[in-house]
């Protein structure tokens, strides 16, 4: 078991991490973050772009409803960004948001890594 400033240490561990930040996906405020330029601009986007996943797949599913979402990888020019949602027993629903070096990092090994930190965080 972990908590969130571990959990984000364990993040920023990964190959390739540039930042990392940790999201109230209800309110879209930063908990807390790791080499981010502006937690604050960054949640409420990170958020929003979660959201229009959200809608989006509830919009295109058979009978309207939205899957449960276990990632959204999102590719740039220059970087990786994979958001993650958790549902946390007291806190409510959170979004860790990982980004990566598009060169240096391995999407792959990546999403494992996020998952498990993920659930150790979730079991805390």
């Amino acid at each position: 078991m972990i908590g969130i400033e571990d959990c984000l240490s364990e993040a920023m561990s990964i190959p390739g991490a540039l930042d990392a930040i940790l999201v109230d996906h209800t309110s879209g405020m930063a908990v807390a973050g790791e080499g981010v330029q502006d937690p604050a601009r960054s949640a409420l986007g990170l958020t929003e772009a979660f959201r229009a996943t959200l809608d989006g797949i509830a919009l295109s599913s058979a009978d309207g409803t939205a899957a449960r979402i276990e990632d959204v990888i999102i590719t740039t020019d220059t970087s990786y960004h994979l958001i993650r949602p958790m549902e946390m027993m007291f806190d409510g629903p959170l979004l860790i948001c990982l980004r990566l070096d598009l060169e240096h990092s391995n999407l792959a090994l990546a999403r494992r890594r996020l998952r498990t930190i993920t659930h150790q965080l979730i079991a805390h």
